[in-house]
């Protein structure tokens, strides 16, 4: 399982800016106008082989009457109480502020492992100003441009070092994730499987915290079973609960090899169980989504066909994931969905013969080849499944940087109808043959 590492910073010191250098995407919104960063961005970053997550906070700004600063100082409180290693970055063209000490005083509090990242740092002129910054009472001080990248290297060597070692549960069983936003029966759908109260379950929202593990064998299902549970302390209620499911969710995910991303049908398939599902998706774990408190809904034949559709609108292009309906209260279809994940599970772990690979998707590709680009044809020799933990392909062809991504998709397609991947991501690579 890979470490959590939160950026944190008063605002307008390019925190957002450091983040998308880190993942190697532009996802962050990055304006010169501060507090841009509201709603909380995750990403995978690695570095030497170490991989981790990214947590993109929002500007802290304590002692504000904004209503969204407030909910803002909130997160950042949270993303330090869950990260690994605080990465807190400083504006050296701003000296100094009276913020910037609040938030080292708050960091030295936390006890976590904290690095000082003074950014804006473009020039060595600018590096003799940032010792006033050791003041603030941190070891590791590091000067860099988050705009540019420089100096960025000497804090990822330190920072690969102080991340967790992996702390992998060995099992010989696949392990399964039940993740969710707060409330939508994450531990009643576990409770029902194992026939006892295994989790605290209330009508509050976040009653569950850490992810714990709880061995199945029964009906001839054996796997484990890991739930962001344990009892949250009453304080911690009026926190931002939506927020706090992420971060726990990225863990438990991270650790399982199928999720079972569950949510509530009357709430819908929002954007907050959107977001867990794409953490999933990412992480390239096989997902089944299970509809909960069935039950409870008024239904006529279109129905089911209507949430299914909404389902698949929203996690395109990854739309051949199985969508079971249950209810962990009354126990209705809890067992199909187990016996789904241990499919989603199997099929994750096939391997095509190579020939049995080629001997299918070489004809399809010749009747319908790569459409050609500048005048150059396209042809692809060969085909090969990767030895990895989830399905990966790689083709061989003449010229590879000239196939778009659309026909990577109908590659993608076709494996699917003739493999049954279904619940399962799979990754395309043009190699040059």
């Amino acid at each position: 399982m890979s470490g959590i590492v939160a950026i944190v910073g008063r605002p307008n010191v390019g925190k957002s800016t450091l983040f998308n250098r880190l993942i190697e995407r532009k996802e962050a919104i990055v304006d010169e106008v501060s507090g841009v960063t509201r709603d909380r961005h995750y990403g995978k970053s690695d570095w030497n082989g170490v991989e981790f997550s990214v947590i993109d906070t929002g500007g802290y700004l304590p002692s504000s009457d904004d209503v969204f600063q407030k909910e803002i100082d909130k997160q950042v409180v949270l993303a330090i109480e869950e990260a690994d290693v605080i990465l807190f970055l400083v504006d050296v063209k701003d000296g100094l502020t009276g913020v910037d000490q609040s938030i080292a005083d708050m960091l030295h509090k936390s006890s976590k492992e904290t690095l000082l990242l003074v950014n804006k740092v473009d020039n060595s002129k600018l590096i003799e100003d940032s010792n006033e910054f050791y003041s603030l009472g941190f070891e590791n001080l590091f000067c860099l441009s988050s705009i540019n990248g420089s100096g960025t290297g000497e804090f990822l060597d330190l920072l690969s070092d102080k991340l967790p070692k992996e702390d992998l549960i060995i099992s010989d069983v696949p392990k399964f994730a039940v993740v969710g936003r707060p409330n939508a029966g994450k531990s009643s759908f576990i409770n029902s499987l194992i026939g006892k109260d295994r989790f605290i379950v209330t009508d509050v929202a976040g009653t569950t915290r850490d992810s714990l593990y709880t061995r199945y064998n029964q009906f001839g299902f054996e796997f484990d079973l890991i739930d962001t549970a344990g009892i949250r302390k009453k304080s911690k209620v009026s926190e931002d609960i939506e927020f706090y499911s992420i971060l726990r969710s990225v863990r438990a995910i991270e650790n399982s090899d199928t999720c079972l991303v569950i949510f509530d049908v009357e709430r819908g398939f929002d954007s907050q169980v959107q977001n867990i599902f794409w953490l999933a998706a990412r992480n390239k774990k096989g997902i089944v989504i299970l509809v909960n408190k069935w039950d409870t809904v008024e239904k006529d034949h279109m129905t089911t066909k209507s949430i299914e559709e909404e389902i698949i609108s929203k996690t395109s292009p990854f739309t051949d994931i199985p969508i079971v309906f249950i209810s962990a209260l009354t126990k209705q279809r809890i067992f199909d969905a187990i016996r789904i994940a241990m499919e989603v599970n199997q099929r994750r772990e096939y391997k095509i013969p190579t020939k049995k690979l080629n001997d299918f998707i070489l004809p399809i590709i010749e009747q319908k080849p790569p459409p050609s680009t500048k005048g150059k044809y396209i042809k692809i020799k060969f085909c090969r499944q990767l030895p990895t933990k989830y399905p990966q392909f790689a083709f061989y062809c003449n010229l590879p940087q000239y196939i778009k991504d659309h026909y990577k998709r109908f590659l993608e397609n076709q494996l699917r109808k003739n493999f049954n991947f279904l619940g399962v991501p799979i990754d395309i690579f043009l190699r040059k043959k």
